[in-house]
């Protein structure tokens, strides 16, 4: 069995994940806390739980979903993981922070790259790891098949999808992330996401209006 736990921190209310399994140990995803109260958050979370953090991973590498990992990465002595794509990313990040009013602090060294189609034991659990990309060149989503879940950072909302028009974006490239790949599971799995609320793949696939191909490319 595995838990999760949702904060939502700094000014772009980003969706930040905790996920542990039986044997305590505990996934950091995205971490976005951005400010000493925010992080406070997450630590003390983590502490009262008994939690030992056992891997950092980025969704992507937006200026939002990031600010807490350099104090994770040192705190409980984790390497950062993320898609090789993200690398640019995440390196531009200092210099787009200020423009949006986070202050991103210098990332840690990447620890390892993340791959399509990895899939990594977590306790009596396992994470698949699904490259998803279109919001950023290297998003990736966690699904976690056994518990039906997916963390699916910032390309499937509840309603919407993920901005295709920021630098490294690409809006088929998004679409067919959607349609082909996250489409592809379950109706029951729930859908996690990097910001605003949860819902469920077969919601999405019923009333979404960003799966009718029209529709996502008139906007």
């Amino acid at each position: 069995m595995i838990s999760l736990k949702q904060f939502t921190f700094n000014p772009f209310a980003e969706n930040t994940y905790i996920i542990h399994n039986d044997a305590k140990e505990c996934l950091i995803i995205d971490p976005g806390c951005s400010n000493a109260y925010e992080i406070e958050q997450v630590t003390n979370y983590i502490e009262k739980n008994g939690l030992t953090p056992v891997r950092l991973l980025n969704t992507h590498c937006h200026v939002d979903h990031i600010p807490g990992n350099p104090i994770m990465a040192e705190k409980y002595n984790l390497g950062l993981e993320i898609h090789a794509l993200e690398e640019n990313v995440l390196a531009q990040a200092p210099n787009y922070g200020p423009m949006f009013g986070i202050e991103i602090p210098s990332q840690p060294a990447v620890a390892r790259f993340l791959k399509d189609g990895d899939v990594e034991a977590f306790g009596d659990n396992e994470f698949h790891v699904l490259h998803t990309p279109g919001h950023s060149p290297g998003s990736v989503c966690f699904y976690f098949p056994k518990a039906k879940i997916i963390v699916a950072g910032d390309v499937l909302f509840k309603g919407s999808v993920g901005r295709y028009d920021l630098p490294g974006s690409n809006g088929e490239d998004l679409f067919n992330s959607i349609s082909k790949t996250l489409m592809a599971l379950p109706d029951d799995v729930i859908v996690f996401s990097g910001h605003g609320p949860k819902t469920t793949i077969g919601e999405e696939r019923k009333s979404n209006p960003f799966l009718n191909r029209a529709f996502f490319f008139q906007l």
